[in-house]
């Protein structure tokens, strides 16, 4: 057989190709034929193909994540309140009666305990009927005056410290607060919503009072309330509840703000991936332009269909790149963030550079349209929920802006074309830039 493989190998090659096609076609058959018959294939394939995970990890963009952390790093990456997650602890729920003369009562102890990294459970009073909201105006109001024992603070700043660590396993969120840190310097806008694991350690329960009495007082609190209500019945119930607070007197000063570009590496540790950030200057929340603002940064760094997906993502640049605006009391960013590869890192960035300077040459009519239409339906499905009617009522009141209501809101939206984007664009132009970078 040796011989005759030497001497003739291409009749023997073809000899044993002819045999293993005819077995191959044999194989078939049945399936054909009960393809042909049912249009189901029920049997075990005739050849498997088996790769090693250690390849398709290797050779693919797919990211072994677990759920819990695809939701921190989603929600980290667009600046959003993140997903539940199964560690969280669950919410009780009160249905108030809706008897005015009924009395509500409830003598027992709710564990509200959540497991690692999840969020602790909370109680949400519900009440339906014409002023039958009044015991829960009377809870909220008690609520509102807590009595800060020892015993209450300190279990509640062992929670605090468990969301800082949480938080501090979130790539994105490290780089966010030490660039609001770095561009905002002394303002009040660069100190750490939660603080740190120094700060929280040294509060005690009488620096806790003496900010809260002067936070949280009467003159700067906002009671928002809407759908079936008698107004003045509302307004002479909180005078009853609440008409003993004390005046803090806290004014609000907006301060100055001097945004100096520059360069900031921070240190990500066991980060494989590289992790940008982009920051530049923004219109604030009660400013006009913050509509072709945002239209304009969606159509730069949607997260779909926008100049960065195809840019850096469809590319196969970068896994994640996205943009938005942050509006804020008399001022605001406009934030890009990229996830890429670090041998990617440079040429990544230099894209987003050149992209930001020349996106007036993107924008046009069906770009807007499609910008438009996501922003407002964002804006609807926010309204449909409670949370979101009374959070728009109220954070408008706070910060000093009329009431508009959602029709109002979506003709504004509406009403954005490209000479708007190019007003915001002049007034608030993306080529000084504070760039922070970290992992890889």
């Amino acid at each position: 057989s040796k011989l005759f493989v030497s001497e003739r190998p291409l009749m023997f090659f073809m000899i044993l190709a002819g045999l293993l096609a005819l077995l191959s076609l044999g194989l078939a058959v049945p399936l054909v034929v009960t393809f042909w018959e049912t249009g189901l294939v029920p049997r075990l394939p005739t050849a498997v193909l088996v790769t090693p995970g250690a390849a398709v990890r290797r050779f693919s963009q797919y990211n072994e994540t677990s759920y819990a952390d695809f939701v921190l790093q989603q929600a980290a990456l667009a600046n959003t309140a993140r997903a539940a997650l199964p560690s969280d602890a669950r919410n009780l729920e009160f249905r108030l009666p809706s008897s005015p003369d009924s009395r509500f009562s409830f003598n027992a102890k709710a564990n509200f305990d959540a497991g690692k990294n999840g969020y602790r459970g909370t109680a949400n009073l519900v009440a339906t009927g014409a002023n039958v909201g009044d015991g829960a105006l009377e809870i909220l109001a008690d609520i509102l005056r807590p009595s800060l024992r020892p015993e209450d603070f300190e279990e509640e700043k062992g929670v605090i410290l468990e969301e800082i660590a949480m938080y501090d396993d979130q790539p994105f969120w490290v780089l966010y607060e030490q660039a609001l840190e770095r561009y905002y310097g002394n303002h009040t806008l660069g100190h750490r919503v939660l603080g740190t694991k120094e700060t929280v350690s040294a509060l005690t329960p009488e620096l806790m009072r003496e900010y809260f009495n002067r936070r949280y007082s009467a003159d700067n609190s906002v009671l928002a309330a809407s759908g079936r209500i008698d107004f003045d019945h509302l307004v002479a119930l909180a005078e009853s509840l609440c008409g003993h607070w004390p005046k803090g007197e806290p004014g609000r000063d907006l301060g100055t703000i001097e945004f100096v570009p520059g360069e900031l590496e921070v240190k990500l540790p066991e980060i494989q991936q590289r992790y940008l950030m982009f920051m530049a200057p923004s219109v604030g929340i009660g400013d006009e332009l913050k509509y072709a603002g945002a239209q304009a940064l969606r159509v730069l760094g949607d997260q779909e269909g926008s100049t960065f997906f195809w840019e850096l993502i469809e590319t196969g640049l970068a896994e994640e790149a996205a943009m938005h605006l942050d509006t804020r009391d008399g001022s605001g960013e406009a934030i890009a963030t990229v996830v890429c590869g670090p041998e990617n890192s440079e040429k990544v960035e230099a894209i987003v550079r050149r992209e930001m300077v020349r996106i007036m040459e993107k924008i046009n009519d069906d770009a807007l349209l499609r910008s438009r239409a996501k922003i407002a339906t964002a804006a609807m499905l926010a309204s449909e929920r409670p949370m979101g009617r009374m959070t728009r009522l109220g954070s408008r009141w706070t910060y000093g802006l009329p009431h508009t209501s959602l029709d109002e809101e979506i003709a504004r939206i509406d009403a954005v074309g490209i000479e708007d984007v190019r007003a915001y664009l002049e007034a608030h132009p993306l080529d000084e830039l504070l760039v922070i970078r970290g992992g890889g």
